[in-house]
């Protein structure tokens, strides 16, 4: 039977009309053509500081700047080429280049040096090479631009979109995957048609950071102030001038130990004898030291009383002479045991060679 109401008919037909409209904008939907962005609400971000005080440029020129990389996603990480947490997030930081750099991602290592010795273009430029880094680097070595984004720590980066908002950071190792996906988000809301591929994040060796139970060591005077243990000799360290000292006959965990004639600096501890020893008692897998000697000296690596087996080697340990031995000559950072497990080690190594400069011990 027919409907013979007017309203009940014109009521029939507005619902067809609308479910017509309905159908035609769920097709339109589903082709393919320009997508519109949300505009997004930037009022709780900060704008990035400018680059600022620049002292060198590597893979880049001093052209470079956030203005001049405006409508580009740029990732601004602090970094300094001895510090073993910035040398373990490299992997990442160049996998990201090579899947993004032509996607609209820029990568810039602002390199703000711990030690004096960072800040020549020269250790720089080779730290980046043997690293293979291929985004620039650009040289902070008076602190400018790691002052003007109000920084504290190596490494930290800073995640700036494509209209100069920060909108993310991350402090130290870590956060790799979280990271990643924040610069996909950001490089498809610059282009919601940009065709990224593999997006996932690479695998490298993680480090179980709880089971590590030495902090980083200084022995420059002016890194005291970071809670580094003296050393356990008797009398401390000798502040701007020579002292002897034995190794004692047993060794406290986390504090280190000396032998020979050594001197303490502002950055470093340098020993002025020809031959001299360092002992620590540690706990955590991986052992290296920050070291640099101008003229070249040999380290003899021994570990829990013998000399380090294969097993332990360190990547800057070959055989030498019959013995285990790191060849220390520019200022860098060491590894001499790259361990099985975290458990507590005595590691002791004998020098050769005088004007040995240990700066540093870290741990992974």
């Amino acid at each position: 039977m027919k409907p013979n109401n007017p309203a009940i008919i014109i009521g029939a037909l507005i619902v067809i009309a609308a479910a017509i409209i309905f159908l035609m904008g769920t097709k339109a939907d589903t082709n393919t053509g320009p997508i519109e962005v949300l505009e997004i609400d930037k009022s709780g971000f900060a704008k990035a500081p400018e680059l600022r005080g620049l002292k060198g440029y590597i893979n880049t020129d001093e052209t470079i700047s956030l203005a001049s990389l405006k409508g580009k996603v740029v990732l601004v990480d602090f970094w300094t080429y001895s510090c073993i947490n910035c040398i373990r997030t490299l992997p990442y930081l160049k996998s990201w280049h090579e899947k993004y750099g032509d996607k609209g991602l820029v990568i810039i290592g602002v390199h703000s040096p711990e030690f004096d010795f960072e800040k020549d273009f020269r250790n720089v430029q080779g730290a980046v090479e043997k690293n293979g880094i291929e985004y620039p680097i650009v040289l902070d070595n008076d602190f400018a631009t790691w002052r003007a984004y109000n920084n504290h720590y190596w490494p930290h980066k800073y995640l700036i979109d494509s209209e100069g908002y920060i909108r993310y950071d991350h402090i130290g190792e870590g956060g790799y995957e979280e990271t990643e996906d924040k610069i996909v988000e950001l490089l498809m809301e610059r282009d919601a048609q940009l065709e990224l591929g593999d997006t996932s994040t690479i695998e490298a060796p993680g480090t179980v950071f709880g089971q590590i139970g030495t902090p980083e060591i200084y022995f420059g005077h002016n890194f005291f102030r970071l809670s580094s243990p003296q050393i356990g000799n008797t009398g401390g360290f000798s502040i701007e001038k020579p002292a002897d000292y034995t190794l004692p006959g047993t060794f406290q965990g986390n504090t280190p130990y000396l032998e020979g004639t050594w001197e303490t600096r502002g950055d470093y501890s340098i020993m002025h004898s020809e031959n001299g020893k360092v002992a620590l008692r540690f706990k955590a897998k991986n052992a290296n030291i920050v070291a640099g000697s101008p003229n070249g000296s040999q380290i003899k690596v021994m570990l829990d009383g013998s000399d380090i087996t294969q097993a332990d080697f360190g990547d800057d340990v070959q055989i030498v002479d019959g013995r285990p031995t790191a060849i220390v000559r520019e200022q860098r950072l060491y590894n001499l045991v790259s361990g099985q497990d975290y458990s507590e080690k005595t590691l002791v190594f004998e020098i050769i060679g005088e004007d040995f400069e240990l700066y540093t011990f870290t741990f992974g």
